[in-house]
């Protein structure tokens, strides 16, 4: 196994936050954006949503190759309170976390520091079924990719009753799979997270700091974080928020899921998980090379379910779950998903590499609007985009790698005749939004 140097952990830190900006994390300040209309009026659509539900806050980004062209926030940080949400109010990512956890172990995984088809076992000797042998065959791969064969939710309630994986642990030598381990999928919170120790045991340094160093500093995402204390520490944060009889009620965070970080212990705003965005389509091959990237999103497992997921069922006609990933085949359509619910929040995320662009979206209340609102999206933009094939675009000065073809990148970024103007993005702020790709 090959270690994570101390040297280079501590460059990494000390480098300030500036020098990981990519000329794209600067070009929000540029005075253009796209003009063409994918969804005009969706800034209104969310913003009726929320209401309409009387969810207190959110916000939602939308990504273009490698510009943020929209933050849209909503309302307010907390119920009663006066202080609004804006593009870098943290909320708590709840299961997006694990987006972010396949993605750093495959960054690691492709750097040689281990292997998928290695035994989870290798990591973690304590882990057993009934069945000895099978355990044997579960695989850090499996553990992304949900496909170990137990029973959904394997001891949740264990996680609700503020158990860590220490403790539940020696309780899967009750279970057998219901499958072949990589033959059927099951959702997982407490396995997720045993790719803790394969990437800690693999590269010597701790998961949250290979997280910062790995993922969040070069990507310039300045209030992402990992657990309890350091989203109690933000100032700028948005609490949760459960549903009465008649009102939503904010409660405290809890420290529960946060014992399993890498499942559920991100915290991050709208500006940070847009900055994630653009590394997935492609725009940061320093931080997530193609490679990587096609890696993760290759299906590993159907999830038939996802088939009668609530605001998606209408639209989707096949799923699969890649590595802390969801791939939706949506209408000719494929979009890169992950949805994320903990007491209090919602999150969703979601990506066309096709098309390359991406939306977020943050709720600091469990309001299921959020399913519609998602998928209403997809279904509106979708079928503009595969219309207008071509979509005028002001590329910043950033390339997709050193290796790019630079005859190709012409073709792709020049259109034979005149482009239209282009049109200035007004200020971020609270209810007001970039005048580009959705809101003209």
């Amino acid at each position: 196994m090959k270690a994570l140097t101390k040297k280079r952990i501590t460059a990494l830190l000390a480098l300030p936050a500036l020098l990981f900006a990519a000329p794209h994390v600067l070009a929000q300040s540029e005075e253009y954006a796209t003009p063409v209309e994918l969804f005009p009026d969706f800034s209104d659509f969310f913003e009726q949503a929320l209401a309409r539900d009387n969810v207190p806050g959110g916000v939602f980004a939308v990504v273009h190759r490698d510009r943020i062209l929209q933050i849209q926030p909503f309302g307010v940080r907390a119920a009663g309170s006066s202080a609004l949400v804006d593009e870098n109010t943290v909320f708590r990512l709840a299961s997006v976390s694990k987006t972010f956890a396949s993605g750093l172990a495959a960054k690691l995984q492709h750097e040689q520091y281990f292997q998928w088809q290695d035994p989870v076992t290798q990591y973690v000797p304590e882990f057993r079924f009934q069945n000895e042998s099978l355990a044997n065959q579960v695989t850090v791969e499996h553990l992304l990719a949900h496909s170990v064969g137990v029973v959904p939710n394997a001891y949740d309630n264990l996680i609700e009753a503020n158990y860590n994986r220490t403790r539940i642990l020696p309780h899967f030598a009750r279970l057998n799979p219901l499958c072949e381990p990589g033959e059927c999928y099951g959702y997982q919170n407490v396995l997720f997270s045993f790719i803790e120790p394969v990437l800690e045991q693999s590269t010597g340094v701790d998961y949250a700091t290979l997280l910062s160093t790995e993922l969040f500093n070069p990507l310039g995402m300045n209030n992402a974080s990992v657990g309890l204390e350091q989203y109690l520490a933000a100032p700028n944060k948005a609490a949760p928020h459960v549903r009465g009889q008649s009102r939503w009620f904010s409660r405290t965070v809890t420290p529960h899921y946060y014992n399993f970080p890498s499942a559920a212990g991100v915290n991050a705003s709208a500006a940070d998980l847009a900055q994630w965005l653009i590394a997935q389509l492609g725009y940061r091959p320093d931080v997530m090379p193609t490679e990587v990237l096609n890696d993760l999103r290759e299906p590993r497992v159907r999830t038939v379910r996802d088939l009668r997921r609530r605001g998606w069922r209408n639209f989707i006609q096949d799923a699969h779950y890649a590595l802390g990933w969801r791939l939706y085949q949506f209408g000719e359509h494929e979009i890169m998903y992950h949805g994320g619910w903990v007491q209090g929040f919602r999150a969703d995320i979601a990506y066309s590499p096709e098309h390359e662009v991406g939306l977020v979206i943050l709720l600091n209340a469990e309001s299921n609007v959020i399913n519609d609102i998602s998928s209403q999206f997809w279904a509106d933009v979708l079928p503009r985009l595969e219309q207008e094939r071509w979509v005028p675009y002001y590329h910043a000065s950033t390339t997709r790698s050193a290796e790019t073809d630079p005859e190709q990148q012409r073709a792709n970024s020049v259109r034979p005749d005149t482009p239209l103007p282009l049109l200035p993005i007004q200020p971020l702020g609270n209810s007001s939004a970039g005048a580009g790709l959705l809101n003209r």
